[in-house]
């Protein structure tokens, strides 16, 4: 087992999801999906600004025009530098009151990638979706019951994503040069139950992949043949995310949950919802900005 992460700000946060690195910024944002809030952590200063949202946010990615593009529960929303929803691009999601948009990211040709989570988890309802340049969303894939691990290889030819619930990491085949999706999915990596299952994630610069184990309390790397290669303790059962970030991009960022955990655990772990972080030998891959 490697170094333990440590915790960089006490936030408590009921479900910390969305790490998200500003290179121009050297600043972190973040949300709490249940408080609801967008976040940005100044690692420098340790301080640490906040901006509550009017619903459920699952996932954000920055605009290259200023302000954000994320998924909160009633769709795929354009927000101000405030935060602050100013334009809905899309409600792809039939029934908001079991169905929310969950995780996503940036893709490298400037496109927001989101996934929906199905909240009851007793079918593969939820869906992943896109948006554009011209703030066009498509939907991409479905088949699974919660969207989460969106990541993209350095080479720009495969496209992560897990389904939490089923224990597995699929990747899609993509063109290089359009990022288009060439072929069916395929299995990258299943967990056996009772380890953990597979949440948000990051890809490195090597093409190895980070994934947070929700109920597994760690951090894994799997090399780009879906081999666990090394392992990160977390101080929470249930990691939530991961992002790379400082200066170098060395430094690997985890957010956490406390929300519906059993007293015992939170007892247990009382770092649960803190944002954690560690320094690594391999740098991670910029975050690209949305283009629309």
């Amino acid at each position: 087992m490697a170094d333990i992460l440590h915790t960089v700000l006490p936030a408590q946060a009921a479900l910390g999801e969305c790490p998200l690195w500003a290179e121009d910024e050297q600043a972190l944002y973040w949300v709490d999906i249940e408080a609801p809030s967008l976040n940005r952590f100044d690692p420098a200063s340790g301080e640490n600004q906040r901006w509550s949202l009017p619903e459920h946010i699952g996932c954000v990615g920055r605009r290259r025009g200023g302000g954000f593009i994320a998924g909160l529960r009633s769709g795929l929303w354009l927000l101000d530098e405030a935060a602050r929803p100013t334009h809905c691009i899309a409600r792809p999601v039939a029934d908001t009151s079991i169905s929310r948009f969950n995780d996503g990211r940036v893709d490298p040709w400037g496109r927001f990638w989101a996934g929906t989570i199905h909240e009851p988890r007793d079918l593969p309802a939820a869906a992943l979706f896109r948006v554009d340049a011209a703030l066009e969303c498509r939907r991409l894939a479905g088949e699974v019951k919660v969207s989460n691990g969106l990541a993209f290889s350095p080479d720009r030819r495969w496209a992560y994503h897990s389904d939490t619930p089923n224990h597995v990491i699929y990747r899609y085949p993509l063109d290089p040069d359009s990022g288009e999706i060439t072929g069916p999915r395929e299995v990258f990596h299943r967990f056996p139950v009772g380890h953990g299952r597979p949440d948000g994630a990051a890809v490195d610069v090597e093409g190895h992949y980070w994934s947070a184990l929700y109920e597994g309390g760690r951090v894994v790397r799997l090399s780009p043949q879906g081999e666990i290669v090394a392992e990160y303790p977390v101080p929470a059962r249930c990691p939530t995310m991961c992002a790379f970030g400082g200066p170098d991009l060395k430094t690997l960022y985890v957010t956490s949950a406390r929300h519906g955990r059993p007293a015992e655990e939170l007892e247990a772990y009382p770092e649960s919802g803190n944002l954690f972080a560690l320094g690594v030998a391999v740098a991670g891959q910029g975050e690209p900005q949305f283009i629309g």
